[in-house]
């Protein structure tokens, strides 16, 4: 296939949004959907997430402090990103990204500091010399400890977790407003782009943390929280249909409509993303993972083949919502403006923006989780577990 087919302006020949613009939104959505499973359990009550809550909590924070890194990287000058907290514009839509980020990383911060206030606690009051002083200017002095201050942060956490919720949502769907608010593409302007992109965001970040309990699980050796387990992958499921389904439907609604857009869109459908979208996207990291867990929910299994189900799931679908992403910002830059030809894009391998800069980026925020639990531990002590599972 010749990588240029049609008729192509000359300014986009070149694809300007590259990899890292894929990675920044599957980055933030990890954020959103890490902690709205956390804010199931403040907030909604759902006690079979109470294991999973401060873990869902932190990766949230971890995966946070990395969503701007692969939008700096693809900045040609990124220090200049400064000037939006200089010189703040607030009809921008993307200095808006740099508000509402601001806000959520000091909810994400105090719900953090809260629930982990006795903790840290313990540990001043177990450390001496330097350890002590460290832990006791990370409380802010404030070493008093007792069933009303205990009651007071469990409070304030509640709070935090459900003013955290709208704020999450608007952080990652401000992505597909910005995407669905270009009406010059014909591939993202949808006044639904705003929705699919928060409940694929909710998705990636339950099968995230599928993914990390039942790796941590096994690498500690220790058991799993079934029922913590089942509930996530019952959310999972339900929101892994919505997500598709209205992804599908807007689909369906232009080729139904017949537009003169829809003519330049089959062509992409069928050439360029036939693959990466029909393929992988839908077929592979969609079907299966839906065949696995409506098997996983509506029959009984053994506990083991449930969590091999489980843990291939969440696999799939991370995959799945990263394709997702890449099917929506590159395959929106395939498309000419003159609906009379497609461009193309390879990324690069060792380039500033290339492949290995971005799993650079997308690991490292898992090696930051893992120091986090060094510091204090995410999951209460189990007892060694008899088999895998």
């Amino acid at each position: 296939m010749e990588q240029l087919e049609g008729y192509v302006f000359p300014n986009e020949i070149h694809v300007t949004w590259s990899v890292m613009i894929v990675l920044y939104p599957y980055i933030t959505g990890l954020v959103a959907g890490a902690f709205i499973v956390s804010s199931l359990y403040h907030v909604f009550g759902f006690k079979a997430l109470k294991p999973i809550a401060r873990f869902s909590l932190v990766s949230s924070f971890a995966f946070l402090l990395f969503a701007t890194v692969p939008l700096l990287n693809h900045l040609g000058k990124p220090f200049r990103a400064l000037n939006i907290v200089v010189t703040p514009n607030f009809r921008s839509a993307m200095s808006g990204f740099g508000f509402v980020y601001a806000v959520y990383l000091v909810i994400v911060l105090l719900e953090i500091w809260f629930h982990y206030r006795a903790d840290f606690i313990a540990r001043w009051q177990a450390t001496r010399g330097v350890p002590k002083a460290i832990y006791k200017a990370i409380l802010l002095g404030c070493v008093a400890r007792n069933a009303e201050t205990d009651r007071v942060d469990e409070r304030t956490v509640r709070v935090l977790a459900g003013i955290g919720i709208p704020v999450a949502c608007i952080l990652h769907g401000y992505v597909g407003f910005l995407f669905g608010s270009i009406k010059a593409n014909p591939w993202w302007s949808t006044p639904l782009m705003f929705i699919i992109f928060i409940f694929s965001a909710i998705v990636s970040g339950i099968a995230v943390l599928i993914f990390l309990y039942q790796f941590v699980a096994w690498e500690r050796r220790f058991r799993v929280e079934q029922g913590t387990l089942d509930i996530m992958n019952k959310f999972l499921w339900g929101f892994m249909m919505i997500a598709v389904v209205l992804e599908l439907m807007e689909l369906l609604s232009i080729a139904y409509e017949q537009t003169e857009e829809w003519a330049i869109l089959k062509g992409l459908i069928t050439g360029r993303l036939w693959y990466t979208y029909v393929i992988l996207q839908l077929a592979v990291c969609s079907l299966i993972p839906f065949v696995f867990l409506s098997i996983r929910t509506l029959i009984p299994l053994p506990t083991r083949v449930a969590n091999v189900l489980s843990f291939v799931s969440s696999v799939l679908l991370l995959a799945q919502v990263l394709l997702m992403r890449w099917n929506v910002v590159i395959g929106g830059q395939l498309v000419s403006k003159s609906y009379r030809g497609f461009t193309y894009y390879l990324p690069g391998i060792f380039d500033r923006e290339g492949l290995v800069a971005a799993a650079i980026i997308f690991v490292v925020p898992f090696l930051l989780l893992r120091q986090f639990d060094n510091l204090f531990p995410f999951f209460a002590a189990h007892s060694p577990k008899a088999s895998a599972g």
